[in-house]
C-alpha cells in the first residue's frame, strides 16, 4: 500500500496491464484546493474479488484508527502514547485510586517521547480522574471515527463494467 498523487478522477479500481493481469484498487481519496488528489493504491497481480478490495481497505482503515489512538493523543499539550499496555496501566491506576479514594495518589507517569519524556505526577484523584477520562474519550472518538470510514466504504463503486 502507498500514498499515490494524481488526479480526483481517478478510477477506483483499474486494470493496469491487462497483459501481466495487474489491477490497482484505489480509496481514501482526499481532493485539494489546486484540483489534484492524493490516494491510497493496492496493486494487484490478478483482478482482486470484492472480498480482497474489502479486506485490504479494512485492514487499512484498521492500521488508521490504531495509529489514531496510539499516537494522537495529547494532554496539557503532551504527546501520551496510548499503547495496550500504557492503557492498562493508566487504568489500574485510575481504578486504584479511585477504590482508595486517592490513598495511592501521587503516581507519575512519562508522556512526551523517548528523545523528550515529560514526566507528569497526579497528585489529586482530580487531576488523575481529568487525564484518565480525557484518554478514554479520544479513544472513544477515534474509534467511532474509524467505525463511521468503514461504515461508509461501498463496494459497489469497484465494479467493472
Amino acid at each position: 500500500m502507498r500514498r499515490v498523487e494524481g488526479n480526483t478522477g481517478v478510477r477506483l479500481l483499474e486494470c493496469t496491464s491487462p497483459v501481466r493481469d495487474k489491477w490497482r484498487v484505489r480509496w481514501d481519496v482526499q481532493v485539494r484546493e489546486d484540483g489534484s488528489a492524493s490516494y491510497m493504491e493496492e496493486e494487484f497481480g490478478h483482478k482482486p474479488t470484492g472480498e480482497e478490495i474489502r479486506s485490504t481497505v479494512m485492514a487499512w482503515y484498521n492500521g488508521e484508527t490504531d495509529t489514531a489512538i496510539l499516537s494522537g493523543f495529547r494532554y496539557n499539550d503532551v504527546p501520551v502514547w496510548l499503547s495496550q499496555e500504557n492503557q492498562f496501566n493508566y487504568k489500574s491506576a485510575y481504578d486504584l485510586a479511585v477504590q482508595t479514594n486517592g490513598g495511592t495518589l501521587p503516581v507519575t507517569f512519562k508522556f512526551g517521547t523517548d528523545t523528550e519524556p515529560h514526566y507528569r505526577t497526579f497528585e489529586t484523584l482530580e487531576e488523575l480522574t481529568d487525564f484518565y477520562t480525557k484518554a478514554m474519550s479520544h479513544i472513544r472518538t477515534a474509534l467511532a471515527e474509524g467505525w463511521k470510514k468503514k461504515d461508509a466504504f461501498d463496494l459497489e463503486v469497484y465494479q467493472v463494467g
